[in-house]
């Protein structure tokens, strides 16, 4: 598997585990519907919760969470309706990145809630 995704999937189980301690359960993880992906989705009380998941080795260009643009924005509003129509859910709805910088063995976490909204389109 190449590098950039056994980074990719560490920082997503590095993820999972701490929205776990905080309180949300993980419903699914790396959902896909044809080429739409998800890469966590959690609950916590009544409300569910989209989680994009930036990992990166270092800050050098930006903080990972800095990385999703307006296009990965409408690709995860996106596969957020095909999960929520496939899965037939009526929930509040929530768009959160979870920002991971792993150097040296360490890594640092930042959860952003509400990070975005559905853009009006």
């Amino acid at each position: 598997m190449a590098k950039h995704l056994i980074l990719g999937h560490e920082g997503e189980d590095i993820a999972a585990r701490y929205l776990e301690e905080h309180g949300y359960t993980v419903l699914d993880r790396n959902w896909r519907s044809g080429h739409k992906e998800l890469d966590l989705i959690v609950k916590k009380d009544s409300v569910l919760v989209f989680v994009e998941v930036k990992t990166r080795t270092s800050t050098d260009y930006g903080d990972p969470w800095s990385f999703v643009d307006d296009k990965k924005i409408r690709r995860t509003v996106n596969a957020a309706d095909a999960y929520i129509r496939y899965n037939r859910t009526d929930m509040d709805v929530r768009f959160d990145i979870v920002s991971i910088s792993i150097e040296d063995g360490d890594f640092k976490i930042e959860h952003i809630k509400e990070a975005f909204f559905p853009p009006l389109e």
